[in-house]
């Protein structure tokens, strides 16, 4: 777990040991950062990620639970998740961490999603308005399984 720069790229680099799923210890290098702030940034989320820590944020943990669905379901039900997920879910609840989520959290999302109108001026319809909490929903409840 270092944070290094490389004097021939003038860039910086991670390097970090974890354990993978089957109790294997493994090595991560990443390179590339501008800056040791993003580097240590990166580090700290990577660890997050490969510690099943529910500390990490929302969009981070949303790329793990679409590495998980992408394999279970067809193509396009996946674009159509990642659809709603990216433009109704993810921007309001994105830098979040997801153990400081609370159930109030949901209820004034919601009730931002509910007072969304489309250019009409209409109202999401009722099974719209479901599809997007089931989504949610699914992300939670893996969450929980996580």
């Amino acid at each position: 777990m270092s944070v290094h720069k490389d004097k021939k790229t003038g860039k910086w680099f991670v390097s970090c040991r974890y354990d993978n799923w089957d109790g294997a210890r493994k090595q991560k290098v990443k390179r590339g950062f501008e800056t040791k702030r993003d580097a240590l940034s990166w580090e700290r989320e990577f660890l997050q990620i490969k510690s099943s820590n529910l500390d990490m944020t929302f969009g981070s943990f949303l790329n793990l639970y679409y590495e998980d669905r992408k394999t279970r379901i067809k193509k396009n039900t996946f674009f159509t998740k990642s659809h709603i997920i990216e433009n109704k879910i993810l921007p309001y609840f994105k830098d979040r961490k997801m153990s400081k989520i609370k159930a109030t959290d949901i209820i004034a999302w919601q009730n931002t999603i509910m007072a969304e109108r489309d250019a009409n001026g209409e109202p999401h319809s009722p099974s719209y308005l479901k599809t997007i909490h089931n989504q949610i929903s699914a992300i939670f409840n893996h969450a929980c399984n996580f």
